[in-house]
């Protein structure tokens, strides 16, 4: 959502990314690159810029010496957060605005939206 976009530190792909190492913890950068569907000298500038704001680590990889781990900081892991709690806050307050009956139809879209992924899973 881009509700906030020019007050965070960081872009929408670096955030992208930020959130997947949260969620599925430290990878090599190819591997963030496919997660991410990108290029790998595209995830390696962002990685770059995540590692320079403190937002990443870099370690050793345990088992390949050429390779190495990309994991969320402390920090990247706060930041993380306070993003998904001001995207959380900004639709809540934005599905305030509605009326009822538009509530009503946004919840009916849900459901139908949950049952067409369902059946494709």
């Amino acid at each position: 959502m881009r509700f906030r976009r020019a007050e965070s530190p960081i872009s929408l792909s670096q955030l992208s990314a930020l959130s997947t190492l949260a969620k599925e913890g430290a990878m090599t950068p190819g591997a963030l690159a496919v997660r991410e569907r990108v290029r790998p000298p595209s995830m390696t500038r962002v990685i770059a810029s995540l590692a320079d704001m403190g937002f990443v680590a870099r370690n050793a990889h345990p088992v390949d010496g050429r390779q190495v781990l990309v994991s969320v900081s402390p920090a990247g892991a706060e930041l993380v957060e306070a993003e998904k709690q001001a995207s959380q806050e900004w639709l809540q307050r934005r599905l305030a605005q509605l009326e009822p009956e538009q509530r009503k139809t946004l919840l009916m879209a849900a459901d139908l939206m949950s049952a067409m992924v369902e059946e494709s899973a």
